[in-house]
């Protein structure tokens, strides 16, 4: 019940804008592989199997506290929700100005009626799975106020093995300092 009212404070907080975002470049790819870490021995005991398709290092501009919980909870919801070849991969895709991060799971569809409810404060595909993990209907709304707040697009859809959900965050601008040491390196083209 506590978490549950900590959970609710955090999203009224979000959706009224009482919570200010602290935007910073940080990178993505070593919060995604310690979170994963973090829940390896979970992971290993329910035997699902983590595919990881992204760099070593990837930096972005965002809220690292807020975008932290947004990929928790993406990664908590694919363990939940895992079955038939009990997978859950991981990928990153760069683009012009911006990296989508995406969580997909093996596992039954969602209804494609519940697709965009799925962000709507305490609405649960299936009730009756959710107690089985203790869920509270509020992660996903939690997830909706941080990426509206950061201005950035998320979303989930079906694939043919299970669910991807997904975020996009804006690129990092390189430094300048990586762009200085770049044109002093004079080495030989012979």
């Amino acid at each position: 019940m506590n978490r549950m009212v900590r959970k609710l404070l955090t999203l009224n907080h979000l959706e009224f804008g009482q919570d200010a975002l602290t935007e910073e470049p940080f990178d993505i790819c070593e919060m995604l592989t310690t979170l994963l870490n973090s829940s390896a021995l979970e992971m290993q005991k329910k035997e699902i199997k983590v595919i990881k398709q992204y760099p070593v290092s990837c930096m972005v501009i965002g809220d690292e506290f807020k975008i932290e919980e947004v990929c928790t909870n993406y990664i908590s919801n694919a363990m939940n929700h895992v079955n038939g070849d009990m997978r859950i991969c991981v990928t990153l895709e760069e683009q012009e100005d911006t990296v989508k991060i995406t969580v997909a799971n093996t596992g039954d569809p969602i209804p494609e009626d519940s697709l965009d409810k799925v962000w709507i404060k305490f609405y649960k595909v299936d009730k009756a799975r959710t107690r089985e993990y203790g869920g509270s209907g509020i992660g996903l709304s939690i997830v909706k106020a941080i990426m509206d707040a950061h201005k950035q697009p998320f979303g989930v859809y079906n694939t043919a093995e299970g669910v991807a959900f997904w975020f996009c965050l804006k690129k990092a601008p390189k430094e300048e300092t990586d762009v200085q040491e770049n044109e002093n390196d004079t080495g030989s083209m012979e």
